[in-house]
């Protein structure tokens, strides 16, 4: 009896958690539909005629050319930030020598630096370089502030690894490289998942960044793009809720279909034995 109670209460706190959680995506959702006036005239409520002219003005104002721009400069820097995490995550945990330790706190400090204490340095840089006003001005920063905590949570996966498959492979005349690439990294795909999702959404959300470093309309951004649903006197926010609809759902897909790695990877570390 007390077990059915309690998983009675389970249920009932599950179901007060996706009401809280859910109900700015259905509300969001519902906004989008809604015209200016019907917004103010009912800001609160959910249920509305299907209008879908929010929806075509956010396509006529560009928004296919920032999805273009937000989902190849994601994928491009998660990409390059799962690599080089994996890569630098199995020496630091795997091989030893002098630089271990330090090049391991060197990454767990790197979580400590505010991101926007470094906006001026990356602008300098970046016109240095000749890359500014391009979406390769945003892979750099990307990638560097995307790195500490991928590095950090593959290194805890990775201890978590018996040493015992290392042996076996070098035993069997493996190099470092294929003791990676064949044993290692496919173990990976977890925490690998959880990154590559954590980091994905931060890259798709991130503005600072994209507002100093880029100026041409046609290479902003989704979140720069929402700029364009913001007049000087009044703010559509059926249009800007039509956009972050749109934006949401690649977030949305991505977790859904890896939420059962992105969960198994978080909890890397945090049993031992």
């Amino acid at each position: 009896m007390i077990k059915i109670m309690n998983r009675t209460w389970l249920y009932i706190l599950a179901i007060v958690f996706l009401v809280v959680t859910g109900y700015p995506f259905l509300y969001m959702a519902a906004t989008s539909f809604k015209t200016q006036p019907e917004f103010f005239e009912h800001p609160v409520s959910l249920w509305t005629k299907l209008n879908f002219e929010n929806y075509a003005q956010v396509f006529k104002l560009g928004i296919d050319q920032y999805f273009l721009n937000s989902i190849m400069i994601s994928v491009i820097c998660v990409a390059a930030t799962v690599y080089l995490a994996a890569m630098v995550s199995f020496p630091l945990v795997r091989m030893r020598f002098k630089l271990n330790r330090p090049i391991f706190f060197l990454f767990l400090a790197g979580m400590m630096i505010p991101v926007h204490t470094t906006l001026i340095p990356i602008y300098v840089l970046t016109k240095n370089l000749g890359l500014y006003d391009s979406l390769w001005a945003l892979a750099g920063p990307y990638i560097a502030f995307s790195l500490p905590i991928s590095v950090i949570i593959l290194t805890q996966f990775i201890q978590e690894l018996p040493r015992e498959l290392d042996e076996a492979a070098v035993m069997d005349g493996a190099s470092q490289a294929r003791l990676f690439w064949s044993i290692v990294f496919p173990l990976l795909t977890p925490a690998l998942a959880t990154i590559a999702i954590y980091n994905f959404i931060h890259i798709w959300n991130e503005f600072v960044f994209g507002l100093v470093l880029i100026t041409t309309p046609a290479k902003m951004t989704l979140p720069l793009g929402l700029r364009a649903f913001y007049g000087e006197f009044s703010v559509n926010v059926p249009g800007i809720m039509a956009t972050l609809t749109l934006g949401t759902l690649p977030l949305m897909l991505a977790y859904f279909f890896a939420q059962e790695k992105v969960v198994s990877g978080l909890s890397a570390g945090a049993v031992k034995g």
